[in-house]
């Protein structure tokens, strides 16, 4: 029922005729079953006054966002903080934010983040441990002796991080319309944050799709969805500097000594760090070691292979300035400005991503927030994507004496065979007594 709606919404159709039979406009039918979807979210708590949920503030979240020319609009705005309600009441959260909304060709994801339960586990199973460990399946044809036997042995899988650590520190829910049920999506893998750098899709606005790329992505789109949100947390949620200090963890935590910052200070890169930690090549936050478990793996002759230790791989270190981010495609990574120049005691400093084109940040006070309003895409430069190439092809066995290439023998050197053949098929005897002498003289031996 959901598809049909979603399917009417997007293509315009569901129209039907009404009670004096002219036709009513396109679309009027599936807005009326959303309308009656989104009803319950009007409804009023038993006991307003006992209600104590984490609700974020949207309607004064969107009001900074507004000013920052940034936003969805007050009706939209206002039917997701409903929504919001409603999620966080049937999910008992802890704690919530609107993270932003992600366009699609033919829907689109509203995202919110939430933090995990003090002990919660997902109970997914990462889709790496269920792998053989990184070891090759023959097909099951029967072994020859004297044949050449492959040695290619694939890396091990990297594991994925633990939920409330890392890519994976938060959970998120998207829905397509307000009053449509919330899905949550899965924990994020490496694999799939290395899948998604290689590749450049917009989203269809249905979760169950296949990703149909080059280098293939290991899931559907809900899969892609939580691998872009991860990538995008990680380069574009920023926040003031002092705002944040490390804990004895390491972690960032809230610094209760946070002084107010005039907006016209806020223009300034170097007034705004980093406080999401930065994903690493090997597709985590936290560098894992596989050398240990490839010395596992073991050749045919049973001997452990020898491999050198991958260099530990570093990334910045976290409430790192945005004045040191490098500049991609000739490009500057951030442009800051004030949302209001004729009243600059009022506005508020506004802070645009470059690279992820529709992140945005927001200071005033002691009041930030990071908002996400785009197709889920990073900025690939002016002569746009370029898709990897398939690696070259391998050897299909290795080089060695028994598979060396012999170059053909002259006309001279098969004429001289040939008659050495021919003179011996001539004179049978001579080879019959040459053999009978050397048994005698084994036999004398």
């Amino acid at each position: 029922m959901l598809d049909e709606l979603l399917e009417e919404l997007r293509s315009g159709s569901g129209s039907r005729s009404g009670p004096r039979g002219d036709r009513e406009p396109p679309q009027r039918a599936a807005m009326e079953r959303l309308a009656e979807l989104q009803k319950p979210l009007f409804t009023k708590p038993e006991d307003p006054q006992e209600v104590d949920t984490p609700l974020p503030n949207v309607s004064k979240i969107s009001f900074y966002l507004e000013q920052a020319g940034v936003g969805l609009g007050q009706v939209e705005t206002f039917r997701i903080s409903l929504a919001i309600r409603q999620l966080v009441e049937s999910e008992a959260l802890p704690r919530c934010r609107l993270w932003g909304k992600i366009l699609g060709t033919r829907g689109s994801y509203i995202v919110v983040e939430a933090e995990y339960r003090d002990g919660e586990q997902d109970d997914e199973p990462d889709p790496e441990e269920e792998d053989d460990g990184g070891k090759v399946t023959l097909l099951a044809f029967p072994r020859q002796e004297g044949l050449p036997q492959p040695a290619y042995r694939p890396p091990p899988a990297v594991p994925r991080e633990a939920v409330g650590t890392g890519a994976n520190r938060f959970m998120y829910y998207v829905c397509s319309e307000p009053g449509l049920p919330w899905v949550k999506l899965p924990p994020v893998t490496p694999a799939q944050v290395t899948a998604a750098r290689s590749i450049y899709k917009l989203f269809t606005g249905n979760l169950d799709s296949p990703v149909v790329s080059y280098p293939p992505f290991p899931g559907n789109e809900a899969n892609y969805l939580r691998a872009q949100i991860a990538r995008i947390s990680a380069g574009t949620h920023v926040s003031p500097q002092g705002f944040y200090q490390l804990g004895e963890d390491e972690a960032c935590e809230p610094n209760p000594d946070f002084e107010d910052v005039q907006p016209a200070l806020m223009c300034d890169l170097s007034a705004w760090v980093h406080h999401m930690p930065h994903i690493l090549q090997q597709g985590r936050c936290t560098w894992a070691n596989l050398s240990g478990k490839r010395g596992d793996d073991s050749n045919e002759e049973g001997e452990a292979e020898e491999e050198e230790e991958e260099p530990e791989e570093m990334g910045p270190q976290l409430l790192t300035p945005l004045s040191l981010d490098a500049e991609m495609f000739g490009v500057p990574p951030w442009t800051c400005r004030l949302s209001s120049t004729l009243v600059p005691q009022h506005a508020v400093a506004v802070l645009r991503s470059n690279l992820w084109p529709g992140a945005h940040a927001y200071a005033s006070g002691k009041k930030f927030e990071n908002f996400y309003v785009g197709w889920g895409l990073k900025y690939c430069g002016g002569g746009g994507f370029s898709p990897q190439a398939p690696p070259p092809p391998q050897t299909e066995y290795p080089e060695g004496p028994e598979l060396a290439e012999v170059p053909d023998p002259s006309l001279e050197d098969e004429q001289a065979l040939r008659d050495a053949l021919e003179e011996r098929h001539l004179s049978p005897g001579l080879d019959e007594d040459d053999d009978e002498e050397d048994d005698e003289d084994d036999e004398d031996n």
